[in-house]
């Protein structure tokens, strides 16, 4: 769901600001707010040291590695509303020269809670994360019109909609970190002086599962990723003035051959689905194949926007997944 939270930022972002903006300023205001919605992964920094725990080895070691050591910080430092309200304010507050000093105490202070309750990892995390997000608000205020309060409004849209896009995919976020590990005495959980009753502050104790088919599941899981990907390019078009469906080739049709996969490889589950995600996403390279229909001068414009490389390649990715469900429901193998 990476690219579904920058998408979704992005979308409502876009939208809600075409309606009293301009639309050049709309969109800045969504690519700012999309680039605030990814910024929590950035905790996905630190699986990559779980690599080298097991050295050079097969690529399912490895990968077992790597989302095994995420999982000690993902969707808890980075992943809290608590910590997004905080951060979206200290973003904001960075690109002046008075709320520097403030920002800087705020930002400062969320290192230091998130080494005091998850130690040198989960200070390290929030470090990453925050010089992640004053980057943003930095390039932002450079390259657009927009103020604190705009940024300010942006980083709470992205910061405080991702967590909810990964109650899909794993293990939920913890969205109230760092009150969630705090008893009601004001000692830490598991700390060393823990003592009393953790307060329960979870909002969905499990991952969301839609089906109970696990195939089914990650397809429509998938779906709601492309989704938001469909849901961004329509913003995108209808702000600029133009069409949806002007901007998707019928070359696209080739998905429909992804259909085949459902008997020429095992049925992908959250658990392994690398050779689902490569295979399927590679087919969005229809989007720029060289043009074999006649239907439009091969060197026209409209052809070459980068917009209708991506539509057009979104909508072959799209198809095949949806082939492929069918497939699977249809004719189904084993």
């Amino acid at each position: 769901m990476m690219v579904g939270h920058a998408m979704v930022a992005f979308a409502l972002g876009t939208a809600v600001a075409a309606r009293r903006w301009p639309a050049e300023r709309a969109l800045a205001f969504g690519v700012v707010a999309g680039a605030f919605g990814a910024a929590p992964d950035v905790d996905m920094l630190y699986a990559v040291f779980g690599l080298a725990q097991v050295g050079v080895g097969g690529v399912w070691e490895l990968t077992a590695a790597f989302w095994e050591s995420s999982h000690l910080v993902h969707r808890a430092v980075t992943h809290s509303l608590v910590i997004g309200v905080i951060a979206a304010v200290g973003f904001a507050g960075a690109v002046t020269n008075r709320g520097r000093v403030v920002a800087a105490l705020l930002l400062s202070g969320l290192v230091a809670v998130a080494f005091v309750v998850s130690g040198l990892l989960g200070g390290a995390v929030m470090l990453a994360f925050l010089l992640a997000g004053v980057g943003i608000a930095l390039v932002a205020v450079r390259t657009t019109d927009l103020g604190p309060p705009e940024l300010l409004a942006a980083g709470l849209l992205g910061l405080l909609s991702h967590p909810f896009g990964d109650v899909f995919t794993g293990a939920p976020p913890r969205f109230f970190y760092p009150l969630d590990v705090w008893t009601p005495g004001g000692a830490m959980a598991g700390g060393p002086i823990a003592g009393g009753a953790v307060v329960d502050a979870q909002v969905v104790a499990d991952r969301v599962v839609l089906l109970s088919d696990p195939t089914l599941n990650l397809l429509s899981i998938f779906g709601i990723e492309l989704a938001t990907i469909w849901l961004a390019g329509y913003v995108f078009l209808r702000v600029t003035g133009r069409g949806l469906f002007a901007h998707v080739d019928a070359r696209a049709a080739v998905g429909v051959a992804y259909a085949i996969a459902v008997v020429a490889m095992p049925a992908p589950t959250l658990q392994v689905s690398y050779h689902f995600v490569f295979s399927i996403l590679a087919l969005a390279i229809v989007g720029v194949a060289p043009r074999l229909l006649p239907s439009r001068p091969l060197l026209s414009a409209e052809w070459h926007e980068t917009i209708t490389w991506a539509m057009t390649g979104l909508a072959a990715v799209s198809i095949a997944a949806l082939s492929y469900a069918l497939a699977y429901v249809l004719f189904p193998v084993g």
